[in-house]
């Protein structure tokens, strides 16, 4: 799949993601992810997303606000950028719990990064209380 997303991955593609695995509602990915694009911040309202590096290293943002904020879907905003936030290295081994509702961006990638992302919705008939 490395090979895959590292071949097919255009040159102004920010990042090259590939489902791993599907089962209603849960979702894992795999994501490729290169320096020279960066990819936009983001926040999904309604699930958190757990991250483990797979190869490669960074600088994860997490918390603050997002910059330029859009809505992509009923569920999901994105930004150019987060003003605020903690960031922390991130490197091959480490997961890394981003909560619902928390804005999240990769904002330095070491040449590259893999990531296997597992998408975690809130359960259907409950509420968040962030």
């Amino acid at each position: 799949m490395i090979a895959k997303a590292k071949s097919e991955r255009k040159p102004d593609q920010p990042d090259f993601v590939q489902p791993i695995v599907q089962l209603a509602p849960y979702r894992a990915n795999l994501e490729y992810r290169v320096a020279a694009v960066n990819a936009p911040a983001s926040v999904h309202e309604r699930e958190a997303e757990m991250f483990f590096v797979v190869d490669g290293a960074g600088t994860l943002v997490t918390g603050g606000t997002l910059r330029d904020e859009k809505r992509t879907n009923g569920e999901n905003l994105t930004g150019s950028a987060i003003d605020g936030g903690t960031p922390r290295r991130v490197a091959k081994g480490d997961w890394v719990m981003v909560p619902e509702k928390t804005a999240h961006w990769f904002s330095q990638i070491e040449g590259t990064i893999v990531l296997m992302s597992i998408h975690l919705p809130h359960p259907v008939g409950t509420t968040s209380t962030r």
